[in-house]
């Protein structure tokens, strides 16, 4: 059976942060989540890693159970928020997993923290450079949605109710307008770009390209569509704890 993560709520600054957390020796991983939605959609993914790792999924101020800002904030103000809680909750510097608009928010914190930084994985990095506008994204959007399993479309909505319209509408635009493709060369840790093989939303081109950019990047294929974090746990995972094993040389715990 899988341990459960825990709840935990951290004041930082002027926000509340709520995390789902699973302490343990070694290798700390967060894990990052996309727009609207919140850790529990990352959670999944979360309780097997953390077989092996310390696991940390926050919801980003504006989503989830965190504190909602008046406006949207921006991809900077949010690694911000994210670098005080890292201090908060005693993490000095972590792997990060992110998937979707999470990845944008991890290369922005990789130019902005590297020492924080060990190591990135960009699960379905968004926007795709070849169709950057709200139309084709809106499109790619719904041509996911029958690939990705039914219980995902409850938690999202949820989610996404939670953030409501105006908040979401204005973090889209944000992300929109972010170039990660400007941002991974500048990304000095190891890189590890994943795509699902049927997700719509990210080309494996555009996934590809990514990777390339990195100094230190690899590309990977695995199952599912633009949420094998959710969908795929148990392949999304071990991809992940793959590539922490190689780059990182973690040494994973022995069964209790």
């Amino acid at each position: 059976m899988l341990a459960d993560l825990h709840p935990n709520r951290n004041a930082i600054g002027p926000y509340v942060v709520f995390s789902r957390q699973r302490r343990a020796d070694g290798l700390a991983v967060v894990l990052v989540h996309g727009i609207g939605t919140s850790s529990r959609y990352m959670a999944p993914t979360g309780r097997r890693l953390s077989s092996d790792f310390s696991v940390y999924a926050p919801d980003l101020p504006g989503f989830g159970q965190s504190s909602k800002p008046k406006e949207a904030l921006g991809i900077p103000a949010l690694v911000e928020v994210l670098d005080r809680w890292m201090t908060a909750v005693g993490i000095p510097h972590a792997a990060m997993v992110g998937n979707s608009f999470g990845c944008q928010v991890i290369a922005e914190f990789g130019i902005q923290h590297p020492e924080r930084l060990s190591a990135a994985v960009l699960q379905g990095p968004t926007m795709d450079a070849s169709d950057r506008s709200p139309l084709g994204q809106f499109r790619r959007f719904l041509a996911d949605l029958p690939r990705e399993k039914l219980p995902e479309y409850a938690l999202n909505a949820n989610d996404y109710w939670r953030t409501g319209v105006p908040r979401l509408l204005e973090t889209f635009r944000i992300a929109l307008s972010d170039r990660i493709e400007e941002k991974m060369p500048r990304l000095a840790m190891p890189v590890l770009v994943v795509r699902g093989r049927h997700d719509p939303i990210v080309s494996e081109a555009w996934a590809r390209r990514l990777a390339s950019l990195a100094p230190d990047g690899q590309f990977v294929t695995t199952r599912g569509a633009h949420t094998p974090n959710f969908s795929e746990p148990d392949a999304f995972s071990q991809v992940v704890r793959s590539f922490l094993n190689r780059r990182l040389g973690f040494e994973p715990r022995p069964p209790a």
